[in-house]
């Protein structure tokens, strides 16, 4: 079993920036891919960005290439979103999520962090 933790929400102005970052805990060795997620009210959660954890390769969703950049920390245990640019429509609760193979279904998931960027 894999425990994710999200942190580095919070409330910027447009423009602005900010880092989440996900702590995991458990069976890491077991992850393939992690994730980030964003749901904002009334809309269905998307795919924000990934990384494959065996080769750092990247992906990122065009809503938010050129501003969004996953990475991994030095610890194995930590995934970052670092965000730039940020647009009102950003505006979303992130979640990380782990998945076991580039096939699963994303099964562990943290509780979310609340982003807020006003106008």
């Amino acid at each position: 079993q894999v425990q994710l933790v999200e942190s580095g929400g919070g409330l910027v102005q447009a423009g602005g920036s900010l880092r989440l970052s996900c702590a995991t805990s458990g069976r890491i060795s077991t992850m393939y891919t992690r994730c980030w997620f964003r749901q904002a009210p009334g809309k269905e959660r998307e795919s924000v960005a990934r990384i494959t954890w065996s080769t750092s390769i990247t992906n990122v969703a065009d809503s938010v290439r050129g501003r969004f950049t996953i990475s991994r920390g030095n610890a194995k245990n930590v995934v970052y979103l670092q965000m730039d640019s940020l647009k009102p429509e950003d505006t979303a609760v992130y979640y990380c999520a782990a998945r076991t193979t580039a096939l699963a279904v994303y099964d562990s998931w943290g509780q979310g962090t609340q982003v807020t960027v006003s106008s």
